[in-house]
C-alpha cells in the first residue's frame, strides 16, 4: 500500500494547512460520512506526529503518512490524493494495490 500526492495536493497541503519541513499529516479513519471503501466512514486528515506507522511517503521533508490502527480502512489499496480545483477540496481515490 502507498500514499500517491499530486504536485496539486502538495501545494494544497503547503497553502491550507501551513505544512513545512518537518511536519507530520495523517490520514486516518473517522465514524460518519462515506467512502467508495466503507458506508459509514470516511477519511480524515490532521497534522500530528504517529505513534505506530503503517505507510509513509515523504515529500520535500513532509511526511504524509497512515497508522497502523486505520490500516484497514484502506482494504488493500493505495491512496492517490489529488485537488478539484474548481472547489479548491481534496479529492482521494482508492486504487487496487
Amino acid at each position: 500500500m502507498k500514499i500517491v500526492l499530486s504536485d496539486d495536493a502538495l501545494n494544497w497541503f503547503i497553502e491550507e494547512m501551513e505544512a513545512e519541513t518537518g511536519d507530520y499529516i495523517k490520514f486516518f479513519a473517522r465514524y460518519g460520512g462515506s467512502s467508495p471503501l466503507h458506508d459509514g466512514f470516511s477519511l480524515g486528515i490532521m497534522k500530528e506526529k504517529p505513534d505506530e506507522l503503517a505507510v509513509e511517503t515523504e515529500i520535500n521533508g513532509v511526511h504524509f503518512y497512515i497508522e497502523d490502527r486505520d490500516y484497514w480502512f484502506f482494504d488493500e489499496h493505495d491512496l492517490h490524493v489529488d485537488v478539484n480545483p474548481k472547489l479548491n477540496e481534496l479529492v482521494y481515490t482508492y486504487e487496487k494495490a
